[in-house]
């Protein structure tokens, strides 16, 4: 596609699809975002520990998302375009069409999503075969990863499913195949959740291992025949089709995708913390862990060489940073959690009249008055001392690797007051650092040197949640300038995939230079913007 003419300005659009939207950024060459544009997205929940999405929803969705944030932009101006998506499975039939992955045979609910657990126990199985393809994911098979979850569908729906399925695609590459027309797979997918190692290829031997040696037919057709790195132009660009359907160019360039977190992690990483005094100025990039919270958090951290920790998924090679390891630790549920916990309490009605009186989110209003209620003492975080919370209500991803572990909350009374209700999210949030911190000290056992946290996505914008994780893990936090750090991650591989730069390392380092850092000293929530 011809570059327009020099005086005008040059855009890349980054779209995620997280766990419960959409959102779409037009982003211009310096890395600021111009427009951003969220649309929901369907999700059912047919049984406990079953969550399902439809892809054609999806897909509607991103290109309404597209549409409004290029509205008023000449065409000729977006120079490629990025995906990044949770690691949800989507099932295709042999004409592309959805095929349904429950026993009511809906069809268009064909994407078993990342936190559907209903896998556990093939999860179990393929960990029981001891395989040494699961070195790469801590020694655990997770249930959040493809194998056990395409190893559920050939048990339990054989004949609906299963001999129906043409195509298993992770969402993100469905959303860049239905793009582009291109069945080629990103390594960070095809690496990070179907155990495929790029210098051998498929492990055949691991699939017959598990019982699913019958997708290595057709030179693997139905998992991945073709594969690239992130950021690579895919095919011809924009199809003609996709071009009606977002009102862009045909031809505008389409690169391969990321998963959702690596998309977080690239876009914030490798900033320009010069003058902010951080310990990892003047560092290698070895020295941070990115920190991707939002419905769950990722714990991304990376070296020059492989690290094999336990329970923490990885080593795995140049699936978010050319050239260097990624080891990817996790918490099933996060932002998840914290909903769950406040807006279960008998105080919550009682919450929401409060912060809708003073026009305040009701985070900030909880956040507030926990600090009232720690006075001029200042010693917020002790506030829920007697009060404490095991926060694994969806198991644990890292690195006790267990999805059958379950939550508890010890020290509660008879109280149903506002008070107590943020007590307990005091109590939530602490837990949840912890967690982090129980993942960061496994890291830094086997070899990581992180001197430095650098969060992003939702809960990053929650002054509570990023001091207390300061506070917990006694390092200090980097937050970016552009909040919106995955869409720029997003719009990072579509700016590589235009060509207009050499590397995803090379715009990553123009698209990211002003951040601010939560000094883990502080008494208080004081920030510096």
């Amino acid at each position: 596609m011809a570059k327009p003419p020099p005086s005008m300005e040059q855009y890349y659009v980054g779209v995620d699809v997280g766990t419960a939207s959409v959102r779409a950024a037009l982003v211009a060459r310096d890395g600021l975002v111009k427009a951003t544009a969220e649309e929901p997205v369907r999700i059912w929940q047919p049984a406990p520990d079953r969550y399902v999405q439809s892809s054609d929803d999806i897909w509607d969705r991103c290109c309404r998302a597209i549409r409004r944030v290029t509205q008023g932009v000449e065409k000729s101006q977006v120079r490629g375009m990025g995906f990044d998506a949770t690691c949800s499975l989507v099932v295709l039939d042999k004409h592309f069409q959805p095929v349904a992955i429950n026993q009511d045979g809906v069809q268009e609910q064909n994407v078993m999503m990342w936190m559907d657990h209903r896998a556990s126990e093939q999860a179990a199985h393929i960990t029981s075969t001891g395989h040494q393809a699961l070195r790469r994911v801590g020694g655990v098979m997770s249930p959040e990863m493809q194998p056990p979850k395409l190893l559920w569908l050939k048990e339990n729906l054989r004949e609906t499913c299963w001999k129906q399925a043409a195509h298993f695609f992770d969402l993100p590459d469905f959303l860049s195949w239905k793009a582009t027309g291109s069945l080629e797979r990103s390594l960070c997918t095809l690496v990070c959740k179907w155990t495929y190692c790029p210098q051998e290829g498929w492990d055949t031997s691991f699939w017959e291992a598990i019982g699913l040696e019958d997708l290595l037919t057709d030179n693997c057709s139905k998992i991945g025949a073709l594969t690239c790195c992130p950021g690579t132009s895919l095919g011809e660009g924009l199809s003609a089709q996709a071009a009606a359907e977002t009102q862009l160019k045909t031809g505008t360039a389409v690169a391969a995708s990321l998963i959702d977190a690596h998309a977080g992690g690239l876009g914030v990483i490798g900033a320009d913390v010069k003058g902010l005094s951080l310990p990892c100025e003047d560092q290698p990039m070895t020295s941070r862990m990115a920190v991707v919270c939002g419905t769950s958090s990722c714990h991304m951290g990376i070296s020059q060489q492989p690290l094999y920790v336990p329970g923490v998924w990885g080593p795995y090679f140049s699936v978010m940073v050319p050239g260097l390891w990624l080891n990817e630790g996790g918490q099933s549920a996060t932002g998840k959690l914290i909903d769950f916990m406040v807006e279960g309490h008998a105080a919550f009605p009682q919450l929401k009249i409060l912060a809708e009186k003073r026009f305040v989110w009701v985070y900030s209003y909880l956040n507030r008055h926990l600090e009232t209620m720690a006075g001029d003492s200042g010693h917020l975080g002790t506030l829920a001392a007697s009060l404490h919370v095991w926060p694994d209500f969806h198991g644990n991803r890292s690195p006790l690797a267990d999805p059958t572990l379950r939550g508890m909350v010890v020290g509660l009374t008879l109280s149903r007051t506002v008070d107590d209700l943020a007590l307990l999210y005091l109590a939530t949030v602490q837990s949840i650092a912890l967690g982090t911190r129980h993942i960061l000290d496994t890291m830094q056992e086997t070899g990581h040197d992180i001197r430095t946290l650098f969060l992003c996505g939702g809960l990053s914008k929650n002054a509570l949640f990023v001091q207390t994780h300061a506070d917990v893990t006694g390092l200090p936090v980097a937050l970016p300038f552009q909040t919106e750090a995955v869409l720029v991650g997003a719009a990072v591989l579509g700016a590589c995939a235009s060509r207009d730069y050499s590397s995803i390392q090379v715009k990553k380092k123009s698209a990211i230079s002003a951040f601010a850092a939560a000094n883990q000293n502080k008494s208080k929530m004081e920030y510096s913007l």
